[in-house]
């Protein structure tokens, strides 16, 4: 009890301080919700990282940027009295609480398929035209085709065994090959886009994050040519200067470390 009593009197000290910076800071008086939007967005980017390096100091640092970014929604929404924080966290509340039937209801789950299932079909009860309305249309490529199978798999529209899967991977890899022989540069893009979005689908039965896993060949990659470069300088060498094969053996020294 005395930890929610903590809690909530760290959020009412944070809706004060937003409350005195909209009247006394100039720059967060100046700030609107379509100026927020992209500090917003790189918050939440910092936020992934943070997640990805396991650095849980940074990942509370992150949230609270990100918990001041709502507040700060809120506070301008309640300015033009189009909504509040509470207004806010009734939504999500009553949202939660319509989309969990099994907690709040008489229905009975098997397993996490079955609540996403349910999950979905809510949705559209709840007046959505399609299944993929949700997905945002400025999500990354990556991300956005991870979310497009996930919500159409919700609703039953999936491969039954991963091993299909595959086998459809080895499809798109082949219909690829063909136009890289043809030299047709349009369906070449064409392929490739077909061929990474089967990788996508198969990595979902696999249960990996393709943004995690590719987020971690990024950074084993940049540990490693920086690595390079560093032993480069060390040798008196401009990077440009260095062979290949120099390149190589401390590619390969790298990997060991």
């Amino acid at each position: 009890m005395n930890a929610r009593k903590d809690q909530l009197k760290a959020f009412d000290r944070l809706l004060t301080i937003m409350d005195e910076l909209r009247t006394q800071c100039p720059w967060d008086k100046k700030q609107t919700i379509q100026t927020l939007r992209h500090l917003t967005i790189e918050e939440t980017y910092e936020l992934g990282d943070a997640i990805l390096d396991n650095d849980l100091e940074e990942v509370k640092k992150e949230l609270g940027d990100l918990l001041l970014h709502i507040v700060f929604y809120a506070k301008i929404g309640s300015e033009t009295n189009n909504f509040d924080i509470a207004d806010v966290a009734n939504e999500i509340c009553d949202k939660l609480i319509s989309r969990h039937p099994h907690i709040y209801g008489d229905v009975v789950v098997a397993n996490e398929e079955e609540v996403k299932q349910n999950w979905e079909a809510l949705k559209l009860k709840e007046g959505k035209s399609s299944v993929l309305e949700g997905v945002p249309k400025s999500l990354p490529a990556l991300v956005k085709a991870s979310r497009i199978q996930e919500k159409v798999a919700g609703v039953g529209f999936d491969w039954e065994e991963p091993q299909q899967v595959f086998e459809k991977l080895q499809e798109e890899l082949g219909e690829f090959q063909h136009e890289i022989n043809e030299n047709n540069t349009d369906k070449i893009e064409a392929e490739f886009g077909d061929v990474l979005f089967s990788m996508i689908n198969y990595a979902r039965f696999l249960k990996v994050s393709p943004e995690n896993a590719l987020e971690r060949t990024n950074k084993k990659f940049i540990k490693r040519f920086q690595y390079i470069e560093v032993k480069a300088k060390e040798m008196g060498k401009s990077i440009q200067d260095m062979t290949l094969a120099e390149m190589d053996i401390f590619w390969e020294e790298a990997k060991n470390l």
